[in-house]
C-alpha cells in the first residue's frame, strides 16, 4: 500500500531532496589552490586525486595519498569524501594558507592531505597525517602523492635523476633518458626535467629526523609516472638489510614534500636545497668564520702520519704557502691514524697529539682530527672489549639487524641511543677539545642510521630517529669549539649537524678521481645550499700529468671549498704546483666565495658534464674540462652559458694572456686530460 502524503509533507519531502542534492553536489565540487605567480592545485572531489598545473599546462595529475598502516593499505578512495579547512601561515617560510582536506569514517582512521601555500613562492608543500582517537596508528609506508602522472612534456623528452641517499661504496648520481628504462627511484628528491629547454619537475622531502623517502619515477609507455613516500630502504642505496623502522603514535606524519615546477631545473633544485635549510634548521652552530682551506693526511700519508712528518706539512704551509688562506689561516686535519701519536691507544697518553696541535697554532695554523664515533673497527676482535669512556663492551652497542648486526666499510654499526655508545661520544671529543683540535672531521655517519630491530632507547623505531639521537648529542659534546666537517654521510640528512659536507667518496689525484667527484658536482651541487659548504675531499698533484693537476685543483675550487692532501713534509713537483697554483689570488677569490658552480647541462648519465659555470658579483666564471684520451675543441654558446650577449675577452685564470669572444661563442681547445679555468671579462 503506498503512503498517502499531505500536500505539506511533499513540499517537505520535495525541500528535503534538493537541500541533499544541493550539499552533495557542493560535496562533489573540485577545489582550486592557488600557489605562486599562476600555480594551481586542483582536488578532484569525484576521484580524491590531485593535479598540478602552471600557466595553464598541466604539471601531472590524478596522485593519491595512501599508507600501509597496521599492515592495511588505506587510501583516500576509502574515504566518501574529504571536509576543506583553511588555516593562516606564518612561520620561516613566509606567509600563506595551509588548505587541510580531512577524511573520516567510523571504520577507518581519519586521514588529513594538507597543502602548505605560500605568498610569493613558486613551490607548495604537501604532507599527510593518519591518527586515531583511540588507535594506535603504526606504518612504515606513507606517501601524499602517489602514481601521479607527468604530462608537462613528452617521455622522450625526459631525463630523470638517480639520486644517491649517500656519498658511500663510490656510488654515483645517474642522469638517465626515461624512455630507456623501466623505472628509477631516487633517494629524499625526485627530479624529471628536458636538458634542452631545462624545464623540470622537483619533488622532494624536507625532513630527515623521522622517515628515510624516496621518489620513484615509472616509465609505463605512453604514461610517466610517480610517486613520492616515506619508508624507502634499498641494500644498494640506503645500505639497510631490513626493512625501515615502523613509526608509531596515536598521530603519525610524512615529511613535508616540496613541489615544484622551474623553467630551469636547476634553479628548482637550488631552491629545494635552501627550503630544506630553513624547514629543517642547523642543529650545529652558525658557522660566522671564511670558507675552510687547508690540508687532510689521508691524501698521501695516510697511515704513516707521525709528529715529525705531520708539523713538516705545517711548516710547509707556514713558510712556503702563506699567501694559501681564506681569512687568515689554514687548516692542518689529521685523518685515520693519529693514534699513532697516542701512546696507550685511546685510554692512553694524548700529550704528544696536544704538542701537535700546540705547534700548528704557533705557526697561525688551525689543528684538526677525524674520527667516526658510530662505528666499532675491531669488532673481529670479539663482543667483551670495554669501549671508551664506561664499563659497557662494544657487543652491548652494537647495532642489531635480526638474528646479526649491521656490518659495512669493515665497520660494524654501534647504536648510536645506546649509553655506552654516547658516553664514548663525550670521552673521545672531551680528548680532542683538550689538545685544542679546531676541526674535526667525522666519517662513516651512515652507521648511524641504519634500521635495527631494536634500539637501546624504545621510544626510537627507525634508523633516522637513532641517527638525530647520535647526531646531536655529538653536535653537542663539540660545544660549537670545532668546525665540522662531515666526509662518508647521508646526503640530507647530514646538513642539520655538519659545516662541510664532501660531496662524493674518496677522490685523489688522477682524472678518473676528478670526474668522479665531479659526477657528483653535476646532479649534487645544490647542496651548497643545504650546507654552509661541499668539498670535493683532498686535493692531490703527485705522480700524474700537469693537465690532471689542475682539472684536480679545478674539481675542488669549483665545488666551494680546497683541502689539498700531498706529503707536503718533502719536496717533488707537488710542492712547486701547490707554490704556483694555491696562492693564484683569482682562485682564491672564487673559494672564498665558498659556494658551488652550476653544471651546464645534465644529460650525462653516471658522467660528467664538461663545463660548470657560476656569476660571483658582476664576473662570470666557466670551467671547462677534458676528460678525453685527446684533445678536444669547445664551442660554448654564451646563452647556454646563462651570459648576456656583449663584447668581451676570456682570460685564462692559469695563463697570461686572454682571448677574444667572437660571435657570442666562447672557443677554447684543451689537451687531453686537461682543464681550465675562465673568467669573462667586458672589452
Amino acid at each position: 500500500m503506498k503512503p498517502n502524503f499531505s500536500p505539506f509533507k511533499k513540499l517537505f519531502l520535495s525541500i528535503l531532496l534538493m537541500v541533499f542534492f544541493f550539499n552533495s553536489a557542493l560535496a562533489q565540487k573540485d577545489i582550486k589552490m592557488a600557489f605562486g605567480k599562476n600555480g594551481i592545485i586542483t582536488y578532484d572531489a569525484r576521484q580524491k586525486t590531485i593535479a598540478v598545473s602552471q600557466s595553464g599546462k598541466t604539471i601531472f595529475s590524478e596522485a593519491k595519498a595512501l599508507a600501509v598502516v597496521n599492515d592495511k593499505t588505506i587510501s583516500v578512495s576509502d574515504y566518501s569524501e574529504a571536509v576543506l579547512s583553511k588555516e593562516t601561515l606564518n612561520d620561516n617560510l613566509g606567509k600563506g594558507t595551509k588548505y587541510i582536506l580531512t577524511y573520516t569514517d567510523k571504520n577507518n582512521l581519519t586521514l588529513i592531505q594538507n597543502f602548505y601555500i605560500y605568498n610569493n613562492q613558486s613551490y607548495f608543500i604537501t604532507q599527510i597525517e593518519i591518527s586515531g582517537i583511540d588507535k594506535q596508528v603504526t606504518t612504515n609506508y606513507i606517501s601524499p602523492l602517489d602514481l601521479g602522472k607527468i604530462t608537462f612534456d613528452k617521455i622522450e623528452n625526459l631525463q630523470t635523476v638517480f639520486v644517491p641517499y649517500d656519498n658511500d661504496a663510490f656510488i654515483s648520481y645517474n642522469s638517465k633518458k626515461l624512455d630507456t628504462i623501466s623505472h628509477n627511484t631516487s633517494a629524499e628528491v625526485g627530479i624529471l626535467f628536458n636538458n634542452t629547454s631545462r624545464n623540470g619537475f622537483i619533488i622532494g622531502s624536507l625532513e630527515h629526523t623521522v622517515w628515510k623517502s624516496a621518489v620513484k619515477t615509472i616509465n609505463k609507455k605512453p604514461e610517466t609516472l610517480f610517486s613520492a613516500w616515506a619508508g624507502y630502504v634499498e641494500k644498494e642505496v640506503t645500505r639497510d638489510s631490513i626493512a625501515h623502522g615502523l613509526v608509531k603514535g596515536n598521530k603519525v606524519v610524512s615529511p613535508k614534500f616540496f613541489v615544484g615546477y622551474y623553467s630551469d631545473w636547476r634553479n628548482g633544485m637550488e631552491e629545494y636545497a635552501k627550503t630544506n635549510r630553513i624547514v629543517e634548521k642547523p642543529y650545529v652552530f652558525e658557522w660566522n668564520k671564511p670558507t675552510p682551506v687547508g690540508w687532510n693526511s689521508w691524501g698521501v700519508l695516510m697511515e704513516k702520519i707521525n709528529f715529525e712528518n705531520t708539523t713538516k706539512v705545517a711548516d710547509f704551509f707556514a713558510n712556503e704557502i702563506p699567501q694559501f688562506r681564506v681569512g687568515n689561516t689554514a687548516y692542518i686535519d689529521l685523518d685515520s691514524f693519529w693514534d699513532n701519536m697516542v701512546k696507550g691507544g685511546f685510554t692512553g697518553d694524548f700529550s704528544k697529539l696536544k704538542e701537535f696541535a700546540d705547534y700548528c697554532k704557533s705557526k697561525g695554523l688551525e689543528p684538526g682530527a677525524y674520527w667516526a664515533p658510530f662505528t666499532d673497527w675491531g669488532w673481529k676482535d670479539g663482543p667483551n672489549r670495554k669501549a671508551e669512556g664506561s664499563d659497557y663492551t662494544f657487543g652491548e652497542m652494537w647495532t642489531k639487524t635480526g638474528n646479526t648486526y649491521f656490518d659495512f666499510d669493515g665497520a660494524r654499526a654501534i647504536d648510536p641511543t645506546h649509553p655506552g655508545t654516547l658516553k664514548r661520544v663525550d670521552y673521545v671529543i672531551n680528548k680532542l677539545k683538550a689538545c685544542g683540535f679546531k676541526m674535526i672531521k667525522i666519517d662513516f655517519l651512515g652507521h648511524a642510521a641504519a634500521e635495527s630491530t631494536s634500539f637501546y632507547d624504545k621510544n626510537v623505531t627507525t634508523g633516522m630517529q637513532a641517527y638525530k639521537v647520535g647526531m646531536e648529542h655529538l653536535v653537542n659534546a663539540l660545544d660549537g669549539q670545532m668546525l665540522i666537517y662531515a666526509a662518508i654521510s647521508p646526503n640530507m640528512a647530514t646538513s642539520r649537524y655538519a659545516h662541510v659536507r664532501r660531496i662524493a667518496c674518496d677522490a685523489w689525484k688522477t682524472i678518473e678521481h676528478t670526474q668522479y667527484t665531479l659526477n657528483s658536482v653535476n646532479y649534487g651541487w645544490w647542496q651548497t645550499y643545504s650546507y654552509d659548504y661541499i668539498d670535493a675531499d683532498h686535493v692531490v698533484f703527485a705522480d700524474v700529468t700537469e693537465g690532471e693537476n689542475r682539472a684536480r685543483l679545478i674539481s675542488a675550487v669549483i665545488t666551494g671549498t680546497l683541502i689539498t692532501g700531498d706529503d707536503y713534509s718533502k719536496d717533488g713537483i707537488w710542492s712547486v704546483r701547490a707554490k704556483e697554483w694555491l696562492q693564484n689570488k683569482e682562485l682564491l677569490k672564487i673559494v672564498s666565495h665558498g659556494v658551488a658552480f652550476r653544471p651546464v647541462e645534465g644529460n650525462t648519465g653516471k658522467q660528467t658534464t664538461e663545463v660548470f659555470e657560476q656569476k660571483i658579483g658582476n664576473d662570470w666564471y666557466i670551467a671547462v674540462l677534458n676528460f678525453g684520451n685527446t684533445s678536444k675543441d669547445y664551442a660554448l654558446p654564451l646563452e647556454r652559458l646563462g651570459v648576456k650577449n656583449g663584447n668581451y675577452k676570456l682570460q685564462d685564470l692559469f695563463a697570461t694572456q686572454n682571448t677574444e669572444v667572437k660571435n657570442n661563442v666562447i672557443k677554447v681547445s684543451l689537451s687531453a686530460k686537461d682543464a681550465h679555468l675562465y673568467k669573462i671579462i667586458n672589452r
